[in-house]
């Protein structure tokens, strides 16, 4: 069992969005750091919306893909420091101490629901939303999937 549960991990998600955007206008960075969270913020909003997770809208996404993008974020927030190499060293640390959040959330999140129906839900309205069959046919040998 993983420290986070999918629900959490969408709660941090959010929070972390609104750091994201927040923090560089709050503490008065530059506007090429401020530029780059900004994407990292609405990059996480948008996966985050896509995710099959308690939070996601759309829910396409497999929660294993949301964590991989969550590292991905992390290590280029940790390796920020080396594209803004003029920025003082306390933006530096705090672009390398979101990064290492970011990927400690990822590695410490369970990869599915701990409801097992919001996946199953997910599955359904999906399967209902393209006309397949729903999953519990497709269980039976029924369907065209």
């Amino acid at each position: 069992m993983r420290l986070f549960s999918t629900r959490t991990h969408g709660l941090l998600d959010f929070v972390t969005a609104g750091t994201l955007l927040a923090l560089p206008r709050a503490m008065g960075w530059s506007r090429e750091v401020t530029n780059f969270l900004t994407g990292a913020a609405l990059g996480t909003v948008g996966y985050s919306l896509l995710t099959r997770y308690e939070w996601g809208l759309i829910r396409v996404l497999p929660m294993k893909a949301h964590l991989t993008l969550d590292a991905i974020s992390g290590a280029t927030l940790c390796a920020a420091p080396l594209i803004f190499s003029d920025e003082d060293p306390e933006v530096k640390g705090a672009l390398v101490g979101l990064g290492l959040f970011e990927l400690t959330a990822a590695l410490t999140t369970e990869t599915t629901p701990r409801d097992p129906r919001a996946d199953e839900e997910i599955g359904e309205e999906v399967a209902g939303r393209y006309g397949a069959a729903p999953r519990e046919s497709l269980r039976q040998g029924q369907g065209r999937w």
